[in-house]
């Protein structure tokens, strides 16, 4: 039989591309310098598009004998990241954890707090718990664990990388969901994203219960500037009748 970690030494990385950066020197070093033996690797999804959560994962990879070509979820096409994203789940020694924080709560407390709370949820929610945590990006406030802030880390570590993947695949998973409830607006193509279509959709249909109502595009609807308001106005209303009222 297979194991996953086998399974993934045949498979391709997006363009033909191999994995040449050495992913685990965070890992490493945190190993020979401090002698932790539980690293977790923690990244988000979802910060950007004006549908849908943002999906934070954390990821203990085994300390040996791992060998999947894992790399930032980004650079990947998207049938290897969801392939490499089953193996990671199928292999017994990768431990992760998903939290999942949704449109409302992104509108509630704004979407770089609701990313740190879904990186802290993620993080507490890993068995056994981690001994030190790389987190991809800026420092995240109230850490539960100690932790490494490792800007652009979803290209330098193999486990924020890993992170990187389970998070992607599980929201994009979501939005596949979401896009069988509201077919309309298209989001199993744009997973949420402002693109053209998605921007076309909101503006003819305006927004769903799964929409960030804080975010410009759909405050926007939500919220017409004045001038906007002045001149439907103007429209709807051509001025008073001959018996003094309006039609």
């Amino acid at each position: 039989m297979t194991g996953a970690a086998d399974k993934g030494r045949g498979m391709g990385l997006a363009g033909g591309q191999q994995q040449s950066a050495d992913l685990f020197s965070y890992e490493r070093a945190a190993r020979v310098r401090d002698g932790v033996l539980l690293v977790a690797g923690v990244d988000e999804a979802g910060r950007g598009p004006l549908a849908g959560p943002v999906v934070a994962a954390a990821v203990i990879l085994p300390a040996d004998g791992f060998s999947l070509p894992v790399r930032d979820s980004k650079a990947l096409r998207e049938g290897v990241r969801e392939e490499l994203a089953v193996a990671l789940r199928a292999d017994a020694r990768v431990r992760y954890a998903v939290s999942v924080k949704s449109a409302a709560r992104i509108d509630e407390i704004n979407i770089l707090r609701a990313t740190h709370e879904a990186m802290r949820e993620a993080a507490r929610a890993l068995q056994p718990s981690p001994e030190l945590v790389l987190v991809d990006g800026l420092r995240v406030p109230d850490f539960p664990f100690p932790a490494q802030f490792v800007i652009k880390g979803d290209a330098l570590s193999a486990s924020i990388a890993a992170a990187s993947i389970i998070a992607k695949t599980h929201r994009d998973q979501l939005m596949l969901e979401y896009d069988r409830e509201y077919p309309e607006y298209g989001f199993a193509r744009h997973k949420g994203y402002g693109t053209a279509e998605h921007l076309a959709a909101l503006a003819a249909r305006g927004p769903c219960p799964i929409h960030r109502r804080t975010f410009a595009p759909v405050a926007q609807i939500l919220r017409p500037p004045a001038e906007q308001l002045s001149l439907s106005f103007s429209a709807a209303c051509p001025g008073p009748s001959a018996d003094g009222y309006t039609r």
